[in-house]
């Protein structure tokens, strides 16, 4: 629709988790080193949690692209409303180890055969389980067990467990204080600042082709991070709208009026009135905002749907 009037080869500001896109900030060039150093020394357990829309698989994807490159063996839990059968079947599937047998004791004895030949090989298997703020207390026991698969010096596999911030509330929980003590490594990723949003912005136009002319003007950006509050998610959703607005009324570059425009229509005005305050990370505070962000993701697949 407005890619050719304001000369992208592709929509820079889709809400897919696209590795091409991820904007490296400290934090996050901080999470992905954790990430992989506790992957190539073998710790067992790493833990990534962050707000929501703050980019968390967007940075697993990264993840999966240097394991590609490694030729790591890895599955892949997005589907966290899983009981313990399920759980085993859906990693046993992925990471294509086939079991004709159905009892869990042959499962395990067949996954514990196939994690010794790669260790043997010199690969690493991986298990990056998302969304595991919902995994319910009696799989993320079973989780724990695996990491019992082990040598006399390194773990078998390397798990990632990646959550919202309602997943270091529910390890803190006294049945679980085995697995929380298991966990070797943990990092998060954070909302951006000003400065970052506007290098965000940037970046995602480069990626999409941007001839180097002004798309966005500073004040717009300045416009969108007031609202956004630096999320990437909804920094995604606004500049996306203001895009198609300016489209249509041909203005170039998008300014902070348009900006404000869109903000209303979303209703981030509203958003940004009651979420002044900072997000409690303990609690997982701040409901209406998870809210909006979920609404705001709708009404762009929803969009891009019916874009020609």
């Amino acid at each position: 629709m407005y890619k050719h009037f304001f000369g992208l080869r592709e929509a820079p500001f889709s809400v897919s988790p696209d590795p091409r896109f991820l904007f490296m900030t400290h934090h996050s060039q901080e999470a992905l080193a954790s990430l992989t150093y506790g992957i190539q020394t073998r710790k067992g357990f790493i833990l990534l949690t962050g707000e929501v829309g703050t980019g968390k698989t967007t940075l697993l994807n990264k993840l999966f692209d240097w394991l590609r490159g490694e030729r790591a063996s890895t599955a892949f839990v997005f589907n966290s409303r899983l009981n313990t059968t399920q759980f085993l079947d859906f990693v046993m599937g992925d990471f294509g180890i086939a079991c004709e047998s159905g009892m869990k004791s042959q499962i395990l004895m067949k996954l514990n055969q196939w994690l010794l030949e790669r260790y043997a090989a010199g690969e690493y298997a991986v298990l990056v389980i998302d969304e595991a703020q919902n995994l319910s207390t009696q799989v993320l026991e079973e989780i724990r067990l695996l990491t019992n698969l082990e040598t006399s010096t390194d773990k078998l596999l390397q798990i990632v467990l990646c959550g919202q911030p309602e997943l270091e509330a529910k390890l803190r929980q006294p049945q679980l204080r085995q697995l929380r003590q298991r966990i070797t490594l943990r990092c998060k990723t954070h909302p951006l600042t000003v400065e970052e949003t506007h290098g965000y912005i940037l970046q995602r136009l480069h990626v999409a082709g941007a001839d180097g002319q002004p798309v966005f003007s500073e004040t717009a950006m300045d416009c969108i991070f007031k609202f956004a509050r630096g999320i990437p998610r909804i920094i995604n959703v606004v500049c996306e709208h203001a895009l198609i607005s300016s489209y249509v009324d041909h203005e170039r570059p998008v300014t902070e009026n348009t900006v404000l425009q869109v903000a209303a229509d979303l209703e981030l005005d509203q958003t940004q009135a009651v979420s002044e305050g900072p997000i409690n990370p303990e609690t997982g505070d701040n409901v209406r905002l998870m809210e909006a962000l979920q609404t705001l993701a709708s009404m762009m697949d929803r969009l891009r749907k019916t874009e020609p």
